[in-house]
């Protein structure tokens, strides 16, 4: 038995709405859509989802032969899909950079930018660029890759009259962060690190990301919107992580199934409902209010300028 809220909201969607529901009747074909994340999970319901609209999917992985995989499971069940798998390590900058390099270099349009891909590891790691690991590859990476991607996407909005559309996905732990917020000063601090907290800053980043990026491109006028969101806590791998992982045996009527978690994702990507909105955070298709540091505009420019500083100097 499953206690997935049925309660629709403002929207007309619930908790228990699937990707498919909050998709229904919308035809993406036309469409391009970059889904980091996308071997399993969420990013794999979006990606398939996608293609069952008509998007044209690129999956950047770093494991190009579980991307092949999963891109050769979604042709067989969608034989029109159109999905593409290229290399990318999110957390790695010099990665990222080969990657922009190489999509720009095919020459296609980019209508919608899913940033997914991301980590929960009990452990203190760094990434090949030196950055603690949760930060490296659930923020400043996504951070990275969106500001090299922007032109393709500002040069399709215009060309196509067809609004774009960056989705960030977080999580309700952005509200377990640090008591600072974020550790600007100290982000290597292995003495002062907590993977709870540190998993909780890279997601309140990833909704300062969203929200200072919808100020500046609405302040240039750009047809492209930017928002977060909250998934759900859903039965995938990252959750048998850390500390979620204690409750997940007790609490597993409460989870959300992978149709259900990819929901909000294709949601804010998809849905015309959702035409013109910016700088928002949506939770079970919904806007939800995130905390006062994720609302805070003097706090999402002072991470904006941090993470624009740390990767123009690696």
């Amino acid at each position: 038995m499953t206690w997935i809220s049925i309660f629709t909201g403002k929207s007309g969607y619930a908790a228990s709405s699937t990707a498919e529901d909050v998709t229904q009747g919308i035809d993406g074909t036309g469409l391009t859509a970059i889904v980091t994340g996308a071997t399993n999970g969420i990013g794999l319901e979006t990606a398939r989802v996608f293609a069952l609209r008509g998007v044209h999917v690129v999956m950047p992985v770093r494991n190009l032969e579980a991307g092949k995989k999963v891109q050769q499971g979604i042709v067989e069940k969608i034989p029109n899909a159109k999905v593409e798998v290229m290399e990318l390590d999110v957390s790695s900058m010099e990665s990222t950079r080969q990657f922009v390099s190489q999509y720009c270099s095919k020459g296609l349009p980019l209508n919608i930018l899913v940033l997914n891909a991301g980590i929960k590891t009990p452990t203190f790691d760094l990434s090949k660029d030196g950055i603690e690991l949760h930060f490296a590859t659930n923020h400043l990476g996504n951070f990275l890759l969106t500001n090299l991607l922007l032109d393709t996407m500002k040069k399709t909005a215009t060309e196509s009259g067809i609004e774009g559309r960056i989705v960030i996905v977080s999580s309700e732990v952005h509200k377990f962060s640090y008591k600072e917020g974020i550790k600007f000063d100290k982000l290597n601090d292995e003495k002062t690190y907590n993977s709870l907290y540190a998993y909780g800053q890279s997601k309140l980043a990833n909704v300062l990301h969203a929200n200072e990026l919808s100020r500046l491109l609405q302040e240039e006028g750009a047809n492209i919107t930017a928002n977060s969101l909250h998934p759900g806590l859903i039965r995938t791998n990252l959750v048998r992580h850390g500390i979620l992982s204690i409750f997940l045996d007790t609490f597993q009527s409460f989870l959300k199934n992978i149709q259900q978690g990819a929901a909000t994702t294709c949601y804010v990507a998809l849905n015309p409902q959702l035409k013109g909105v910016s700088g928002q955070y949506f939770v079970d298709s919904n806007l939800s209010k995130p905390t006062a540091y994720a609302r805070d505009p003097e706090f999402a420019k002072k991470l904006w300028d941090f993470s624009l500083k740390l990767t123009e100097s690696i």
